[in-house]
């Protein structure tokens, strides 16, 4: 038997969404593109943002790029993450709100989804809108992106290919490379460099329960050597590769719809 089924420590991954249960590691800084909800598991949490420090809290919502440090009185955490580029601004904006407003009973919603969640409420080959439900109760307005910017978003998230450039993607988009650029940042609300930095240092999340040298990771998900890699590992999640890849050694992952298909994919290549 896999022990990893044994822990309850588990990882729901898709291009647009993570339900993660697990160690949260030691508090160091920590700045992802992601949209982040940390929620206690059996403890509360201390998060320093902005030069403040809030204790005693149920949740916490840091909305991307905010640097932050997150820690818990309690071993392991949940952190539900949303990339704003999939979500309306509006959508993320109420989500906000309501866990500023109903902080206690969205925790506890949330609380309540893991335990759906280990117990096989959501297998391999989830899509978003069911496991916004069980999160959340309720799907997260999608965003509508040109489809030019849709495109290369796909591009950006697949990891399982070659490192996509911004000349790159404004060739596909038959756009001039400063047209792109604009066009990208106009409808992501993220530059192109931020956004494909974020979703490299991403990719890091399917292969953290393998047994893998960094350095033909590092290369395998578009760093240009392991320096690089290990520098913005550990600006994105507070933490070093080998120590995000020690506590992960008894997670499950499950993956969504589309990259459990790129997985196969890749699998076979």
């Amino acid at each position: 038997m896999d022990h990893r089924s044994e822990t309850g420590h588990v990882m729901f991954l898709s291009p647009e969404r993570v339900f993660y249960a697990g160690l949260l590691g030691r508090p160091r800084n920590r700045s992802t593109g992601s949209l982040l909800i940390y929620v206690g598991l059996g403890g509360r949490l201390m998060l320093t943002c902005g030069g403040r420090t809030q204790a005693d809290l149920a949740i916490a919502l840091i909305p991307p790029f905010v640097e932050h440090t997150i820690a818990s009185d309690a071993r392991s955490s949940l952190c539900f993450t949303v990339e704003p580029e999939s979500v309306t601004p509006a959508a993320l904006d109420l989500l906000a709100r309501r866990a500023a407003d109903q902080g206690p009973a969205l925790a506890e919603r949330i609380c309540a989804a893991y335990v759906r969640l280990r117990e096989g409420g959501c297998g391999p080959g989830f899509t978003t809108e069911e496991l916004d439900t069980i999160v959340l109760g309720a799907p997260l307005a999608r965003r509508r992106l040109d489809l030019r910017i849709a495109e290369a978003v796909a591009r950006l998230n697949d990891f399982s290919g070659p490192a996509a450039t911004a000349a790159d993607c404004a060739a596909a988009a038959r756009l001039s490379q400063s047209r792109f650029l604009h066009l990208f940042k106009q409808q992501t609300g993220t530059s192109f460099r931020a956004f494909r930095a974020h979703k490299r240092a991403r990719h890091l999340l399917h292969f953290v329960n393998e047994d893998l040298n960094f350095a033909h990771l590092a290369q395998d998900i578009g760093y240009p050597d392991s320096t690089h890699f290990c520098h913005s590992i550990r600006r994105f999640y507070g933490l070093k590769p080998g120590a995000i890849f020690s506590g992960s050694r008894d997670l499950r992952i499950y993956r969504g719809a589309a990259q459990a298909e790129a997985t196969a994919v890749a699998a076979l290549a």
